[in-house]
């Protein structure tokens, strides 16, 4: 899953909060998976009753609901709950711009940044290994570091085409397009 689901600022602490402001647990149910529905109403209605006995209690209910939230969510991917990060770390250059595609209903920019790096990396180990293939014969250092690049190549090449048709949430089990 992205780096930013246990982020204040990612999307289901945002889901939460607006969860917690219109108290309807509706609106952060799609972020967990069934089996764990039960244990975030439970805390939902913990947090919507404590909410209401101060501003003390409503934060520390808040941030309460926002952890219970990430750590099922998390849980639902199988990843581990490491606890809430800050808001405004670096989430690389992709995710804003999957973020603005989801919101503009266009995919263009995302695939656009998605095969330019493809691109620009594949052409990257090409040219090494173009380099590295003109190598005198006997020459077994030479030849042993154009194995190894043009083994990594086919290797990365692999590995991209796995993550590529792989379901995110389900490591790299395949799920067809087609």
């Amino acid at each position: 899953m992205p780096p930013h689901c246990d982020t204040m600022d990612g999307p289901v602490v945002t889901a939460a909060r607006r969860a917690l402001e219109a108290e309807d647990v509706k609106l952060i149910l799609p972020y967990v998976r069934e089996s764990g529905e039960r244990e975030l109403e439970d805390a939902f209605e913990k947090a919507l009753r404590a909410r209401k006995t101060g501003p003390v209690a409503r934060e520390v209910a808040d941030l309460y609901f926002f952890e219970t939230a990430v750590r099922i969510h998390r849980a639902g991917e199988g990843a581990p709950y490491t606890g809430l990060k800050p808001a405004g770390l670096d989430v690389g250059p992709v995710i804003p711009v999957a973020e603005k595609a989801i919101d503009s209903g266009s995919s263009e920019p995302l695939i656009a940044i998605l095969t330019d790096t493809l691109r620009k990396e594949v052409q990257r180990c090409f040219e090494h290994l173009q380099h590295l293939k003109d190598h005198a014969p006997g020459d077994v250092a030479r030849a042993r570091a154009y194995v190894e690049a043009m083994l990594g190549l086919e290797v990365y090449s692999h590995q991209l085409y796995l993550a590529m048709r792989s379901d995110p949430h389900e490591g790299t089990h395949e799920h067809h397009h087609d």
